[in-house]
């Protein structure tokens, strides 16, 4: 099939946006908007596989377990991360469906539930560092971590309530579901795969898998299937245009075509936060390094006109 095959790794704010309190409204809202701009990228030729990560909804869904256990059994992380790639699959699939309908493209698209294996080794187990759920002011987050025992962190540091429940975040070993996902996308599918990073799971003694309590990083999780599909390219959206170094200083600067090794000196001079830009960077390293190829980062709005060289940052080895 023609077109280049593009791994979209989708920001939060492509789901929930800061400000909003995540009703299944407004959620719907934002997806419609993401399968707007999905739609273009498709009738443009390229050929997405849709990747996206869930910190709000789990985060949410984890909250609503553990304040009715008293009612009823509270699920486990892992399962939360099941459920809420549900959710968001179906979201999207949904509008994605009416969208390219709309646009006259006639491209089945399916949602995968998708398990990624990790290690019970990991040091993140240890050091937790994925944000998850709402934010928080100081004073709230200290409240929350003294009387429900959360691990709590600055994820924005000098931004105002920037404060968030931190859980453990593994990387990603394999794709479960590589296979099916490979052969849907070989098919014509527009697929949504590893949604929310993919739920975690270990390899078992007699070869089974079983759940693991954590969030991956869905970006990371993006480089493992872009990996797995042998993806033409990597685009991970955010709400930036363009990554910046000195983010929110005077001398702020945006950053267009970088090599691996200038992307590499930034991340260790400290320029990307490891609960904000630092896993996208990483990842497009990562892709940028295996394939040979670029890795973009851009915001959603944008994501066409940085798929044509127009905008965004793009990494190249």
């Amino acid at each position: 099939m023609a077109g280049e095959l593009v791994v979209i790794a989708l920001g939060g704010n492509a789901i929930k946006q800061a400000h909003e309190e995540g009703t299944t409204e407004e959620q719907i809202l934002n997806v419609d908007k993401t399968a707007r701009e999905m739609a273009l990228i498709i009738k443009a030729g390229y050929r997405p596989v849709v990747t996206h990560g869930n910190g709000p909804q789990a985060g949410a869904l984890l909250i609503q377990q553990e304040e009715s256990r008293d009612h009823v059994p509270a699920q486990t992380l892992a399962v939360c991360g099941a459920m809420t790639q549900g959710q968001i699959g179906w979201m999207m699939q949904n509008r994605m469906s009416f969208r390219l309908l709309e646009a006259d493209i006639q491209r089945p698209v399916c949602s995968v539930i998708t398990q990624v294996e990790v290690s019970e080794d990991d040091p993140d187990f240890k050091d937790p560092s994925k944000p998850v759920g709402p934010f928080y002011t100081p004073e709230k987050a200290q409240e929350l971590q003294r009387e429900k025992g959360y691990i709590v962190r600055e994820v924005k540091p000098g931004v105002t309530n920037s404060w968030r429940r931190v859980v453990p975040s593994p990387e990603p070993i394999s794709i479960v579901e590589r296979e099916s996902i490979k052969q849907l996308v070989e098919a014509g599918g527009i697929v949504i795969a590893s949604g929310g990073g993919g739920i975690p799971v270990k390899r078992e003694a007699d070869g089974s898998f079983s759940g693991v309590d954590a969030v991956i990083d869905k970006d990371r999780a993006g480089f493992k299937l872009a990996q797995d599909i042998n993806a033409d390219k990597l685009m991970i959206l955010t709400d930036v245009e363009k990554v910046y170094i000195n983010y929110n200083k005077p001398d702020q600067k945006g950053l267009d075509s970088i090599s691996v090794a200038e992307a590499e000196g930034y991340l260790n001079d400290g320029h990307f936060l490891a609960g904000s830009m630092g896993p996208k960077v990483q990842a497009a390293i990562r892709f940028a390094k295996w394939s040979g190829k670029e890795a973009i980062i851009t915001s959603l709005d944008k994501a066409l006109d940085a798929l044509e060289g127009k905008t965004g940052t793009h990494i190249v080895k």
